[in-house]
């Protein structure tokens, strides 16, 4: 999902404001930031860079050729769109010191977030929570904060 229903990626003001939001979200000084493709991957190294973190990203199986590293893989029973989905980073970037925040734009179901978490507790590290900018999960997904939620767009 392309979110930029509101055109934030235009606006240099909110572009220079979400990393150090977002990272204020979790202020317990990550190690390495971890996002989905594909607007992750705009929104991770703002984050990252904010909280003096590395960036690693989550691809999505078969969105383009195979990377050559080796790989870990989750699956995602649903996402958004209610489809399965397989998220994979480069193994050898996570390691078992790593404390690992997920960043992403947009969760509706936390589908992405918890698989994520699985993925980094199957290598090792630890996961401090999930940031996004607008978090429209049920009040049961506990461990995702967001900036804004649904009601407020």
């Amino acid at each position: 999902m392309v979110s930029d229903r509101s055109g934030w990626w235009r606006d240099p003001r909110i572009l220079d404001g979400l990393g150090p939001g977002l990272a204020g979200l979790f202020p317990d000084s990550p190690t390495v930031v971890v996002s989905p493709e594909v607007t992750g991957f705009l929104v991770g190294p703002l984050v990252a860079r904010a909280a003096g973190a590395g960036f690693v990203e989550a691809y999505r199986q078969g969105a383009r050729r195979p990377i050559a590293e080796p790989m870990t893989w989750v699956e995602i029973p649903a996402d958004h769109r209610g489809e399965p989905q397989h998220l994979g980073v480069r193994t050898h970037l996570i390691g078992t010191h790593d404390r690992v925040l997920i960043v992403d734009d947009w969760a509706s179901t936390g589908a992405q977030s918890r698989a994520l978490s699985t993925l980094v507790g199957n290598l090792g590290a630890t996961v401090i929570g999930t940031a996004v900018i607008v978090n429209e999960c049920p009040p049961s997904v506990d461990d995702i904060r967001g900036l804004l939620d649904g009601a407020d767009l």
